[in-house]
């Protein structure tokens, strides 16, 4: 497994030491001068199904950048699919550029012809400064999209399933640190509160915990802060807050070498992808303070689910609160075999998801 300084090494080797060594099945780069797109598809593994993962637009500093995000993203969602039970493999795409200026529906048609061309080996959802709108104007020139409204027949907004799917793995964080799922009165710092972070500071206010936020939008956290009472912090200041959980909720590698020492919490469970900087230096060290890791790929699939219920057809929405349901017991579980086996959590769920793609790959063998 390869984490963030190891994939600069690849990069140096070039791009397919990259790409061989996270085990991806393909990346598609995909250029149009015309509309100004600049895209990379990434395909890890398709062994559970068609890759699924939404697409991301980031105005990344370069391209380099851009690729080490889409290979870790995709094959995140291999392992979000594979532990959620869902028969799907993992993809996902990041668009390079600045979401506010250089959408439009020129530019988003061309991207649904890349996605097209994959001929469903590649299914894209909505991601990071995406949104349903968005999502369709790709399905103008492709079928291989989920994420449409509800009015179309599609699944509408999946955040509010991605925070009730974190909201239940906090409780079970809970339940190991402190014997009880209760999170009446505990104090919770919620970094980042786009839509994701502010369903979930819903969950919390309800239950009656303490809330703290950040976010780079100022207009958001006012909002947010109004809606839930939260009190508001500086960007860097949530780290050294004296809380319970630590829930980050923006972009990843927020757990990393200048962060952890500073933490005060007993339990780290957000939604943000890929928070460990290096899975297994920042993973042992969460183990050794006693810190509770909830494993982001596990417990913020509730979006994955949700897409995967629309892609199935006949969406229902109730079904997938209901498959999302099942992160609390999984959780419970992976806990148990990270303490049975010494092993860090991340750890844990990481065997747990590749013994299902293992097993089931074994089954789709000619016999």
């Amino acid at each position: 497994m390869m984490e963030i300084n190891e994939l600069e090494t690849a990069k140096e080797n070039g791009v397919f030491a990259g790409v061989s060594e996270l085990g991806h099945e393909q990346i598609v780069f995909c250029n149009d001068p015309a509309t100004g797109l600049k895209a990379i598809i990434g395909i890890h593994n398709t062994i559970l199904g068609p890759s699924l993962g939404g697409t991301r637009m980031w105005n990344y500093a370069n391209e380099q950048e851009a690729l080490t995000d889409v290979l870790r993203l995709s094959r995140g969602m291999t392992y979000k699919a594979a532990i959620s039970g869902l028969n799907l493999g993992g993809g996902k795409a990041v668009i390079i550029g600045d979401a506010r200026t250089m959408k439009t529906e020129a530019f988003l048609r061309r991207f649904g012809k890349f996605v097209e061309s994959l001929n469903g080996k590649y299914v894209t959802a909505e991601d990071v400064n995406m949104k349903t709108r968005d999502m369709e104007y790709i399905s103008m020139e492709t079928k291989h999209v989920t994420g449409l409204s509800e009015s179309r027949g599609g699944g509408g907004d999946p955040s509010p399933v991605t925070a009730y799917g974190t909201y239940l793995g906090m409780k079970a964080a809970a339940k190991k640190a402190y014997g009880s799922d209760s999170l009446e009165g505990k104090k919770v710092a919620v970094q980042g509160v786009g839509q994701v972070g502010m369903y979930l500071t819903d969950h919390l206010k309800k239950e009656g915990a303490e809330i703290y936020i950040t976010d780079i939008d100022q207009e958001k956290i006012k909002d947010v802060a109004a809606r839930s009472g939260a009190s508001v912090v500086d960007m860097d200041d949530i780290y050294d807050l004296d809380v319970d959980i630590y829930a980050p909720c923006a972009l990843g590698a927020t757990l990393n070498d200048s962060t952890i020492d500073r933490l005060k919490c007993r339990i780290v469970a957000g939604a943000a992808n890929n928070q460990l900087a290096d899975e297994n230096v920042h993973g042992k060290q969460l183990k050794e303070r006693n810190i509770v890791y909830a494993p982001d790929f596990l417990i913020n699939a509730g979006g994955l689910i949700n897409v995967y219920e629309e892609y199935l057809g006949n969406y229902n929405r109730e079904r997938a609160y209901g498959m999302a349901e099942k992160i609390y017991d999984t959780l419970l579980d992976i806990i148990e075999s990270s303490d049975k086996n010494d092993i860090t959590t991340h750890d844990a769920a990481r065997r747990l998801a590749e013994k299902r793609i293992s097993d089931i790959g074994q089954v789709k063998l000619p016999r």
